[in-house]
């Protein structure tokens, strides 16, 4: 059976819709006896606050924010999107991904950060238009580099300071203004743990709701130095065989393809 195909539109018009509400970093969904489902059904008039994200097969999908104190749809419970990453179907998680980093744009961006004056949505593109003096928002996304550094076999693992995860993941970290992919993969392993790194080649992408980024993958090799970790970013960092790795991150992340890239070369 082939899967329905996404495409992303500013409008749509369809006898049936698939409604994503957020609020905050969490997703209304359904639940029953098979997991966590976006809600389904009949589409009247659109709310004026529903936010069209595109059509997947016959669907329009639709994206709302709740407002401070608001309940959440009747028959759903918020569920942090962070939980639902290989529990929801990949459609419905990329589009929820849309959702979240959406509907913040459109809140952010109510009003103009030039003037002041009030935007309105365009019927055609994505964007907010100050109805005042005309300048345009658009959605941004913020890119971050992650990277898996090979030493003699090894990778390079560590775990995160900042957020509460049990896992060794990937080193990680946004790109600053002037800088090149590589060279921000390379600051970022010199700064977080101490090394220099050659050989610098592109692996994939995944766009990460979660800090508005667009995740650029990457493989490299250790090319002098010896782990020095920042305290202030790092937990625990290690140098580590594919057949003695730590608990590592969930499936379907980027860093774990990375990973698993790796166990895959060295099994």
């Amino acid at each position: 059976m082939l899967r329905a195909m996404f495409v992303p539109a500013v409008t749509a018009a369809a006898p049936r819709g698939r409604l994503y509400v957020v609020t905050g970093q969490a997703l209304c969904v359904v639940r029953d006896e098979r997991g966590p489902a976006i809600p389904v059904g009949p589409v009247g008039e659109a709310d004026a606050a529903w936010l069209v994200i595109g059509m997947l097969g016959a669907e329009a999908c639709f994206a709302r924010a709740l407002a401070v104190d608001e309940p959440p749809p009747p028959g759903t419970e918020p569920v942090p999107l962070r939980q639902l990453f290989g529990a929801l179907p990949d459609d419905d998680f990329g589009i929820a991904s849309r959702a979240l980093g959406l509907t913040a744009w459109d809140h952010d961006h109510r009003h103009c950060g030039r003037c002041g004056g009030e935007t309105v949505r365009s019927a055609h593109e994505r964007v907010r238009t100050c109805t005042r003096c005309g300048h345009g928002a658009y959605p941004r996304l913020s890119p971050a580099v992650i990277g898996l550094v090979e030493r003699d076999g090894c990778a390079l693992l560590a775990r995160n300071a900042r957020v509460a995860l049990g896992f060794h993941s990937c080193l990680a970290g946004f790109v600053e203004v002037g800088e090149s992919l590589e060279e921000a993969l390379a600051r970022e392993v010199e700064e977080e743990a101490g090394v220099a790194i050659t050989d610098i080649r592109y692996f994939g992408s995944q766009p990460w709701p979660l800090t508005g980024s667009l995740m650029i993958g990457f493989t490299a090799r250790w090319a002098g130095g010896e782990l020095r970790p920042d305290p202030t970013e790092i937990v625990d960092a290690g140098w580590f065989r594919a057949d003695a790795l730590p608990p590592v991150p969930p499936p379907f992340s980027i860093a774990r393809a990375l990973i698993d890239d790796f166990v895959r070369r060295h099994a």
